[in-house]
């Protein structure tokens, strides 16, 4: 489901973005609406990432074998 909004931009900005559309072929309701688009995407993927991190972190790690001792790290 779509909906409209309202943006109050500077002129300049307008201009700006409306050349920038025109060279990529495409309105500026659509450039704004696939920039938009990425920063949710780009929000989505930190927030899934940073659970998964948390996750990793509550697990702890297994690096194989327990610790060595003095002794054994000191044999000549």
């Amino acid at each position: 489901m779509k909906q409209n909004i309202t943006l109050s931009l500077d002129k300049q900005v307008l201009t700006e973005l409306k050349v920038i559309a025109a060279r990529r072929s495409t309105s500026v309701s659509r450039l704004l609406t696939e920039e938009l688009e990425h920063i949710v995407e780009r929000s989505d993927r930190y927030e899934r990432s940073r659970r998964e991190a948390l996750a990793a972190l509550d697990r702890g790690y297994r690096f194989g074998g327990g610790r060595p001792d003095r002794d054994a790290l000191h044999e000549r």
